[in-house]
């Protein structure tokens, strides 16, 4: 079992970590860069150079193991997501997730879809990652939030469902699902870190 004490969430736990988000230079970068790529430079996704250097970054900053960019960008064209995008279409995750490469079986790009989604529309569209689905987990065994498995975190409306609802229960509605996601990212690479 964990021997490591986690706080409650609270709005000063939330805060603190949204402060100490502010200190990882790396992440700050990466981050507006990010923002200017998706919301400025190449908002749209229907040109495959638009979509392609986006995979591309994404895939980069967060080490998202995407083998064939090529193959998902085209996914993404190829589903024409804009106006998805536009109506905050919470299915569209798993639609861009799955891609068959050089065809294998389909791969489950799963948390680089939450990405690649966030990044056009951060408040609506929060990142799943591993280090959050842990405090999600270890959370709904102390408190039982909300009821939930695990695998109903890898359906994207389930996900999000889930976050609103431990943002309702914690009381945090003065923070947006993009700073609930930040919070928890931190606190389970805190709590959590990677066995390598």
């Amino acid at each position: 079992m964990h021997s490591i004490k986690i706080l409650r969430p609270s709005a000063d736990q939330v805060s603190m970590y949204l402060k100490r988000w502010d200190t990882l230079d790396n992440y700050v970068l990466q981050e507006s860069s990010l923002r200017k790529l998706f919301a400025k430079t190449y908002p749209k996704n229907g040109e495959m150079d638009d979509v392609l250097i986006k995979v591309c970054s994404l895939n980069d900053f967060y080490s998202t193991n995407i083998f064939s960019p090529f193959t998902v960008a085209k996914h993404i064209v190829d589903l024409d997501i804009d106006p998805r995008l536009a109506n905050r279409d919470l299915t569209l995750v798993n639609d861009i997730a799955v891609v068959k490469v050089n065809g294998r079986k389909p791969r489950n790009n799963y948390s680089f879809a939450t990405k690649y989604c966030s990044h056009h529309f951060p408040k609506d569209y929060p990142i799943y990652d591993s280090f959050v689905e842990k405090m999600l987990m270890h959370l709904l065994q102390v408190d039982k939030f909300y009821k939930f498995k695990k695998e109903d975190l890898k359906h994207y409306p389930t996900y999000h469902a889930v976050l609103v609802e431990f943002r309702r229960f914690y009381g945090l509605g003065g923070f947006t699902l993009k700073e609930i996601d930040m919070y928890l990212w931190q606190a389970g690479k805190k709590y959590f870190p990677r066995q390598y």
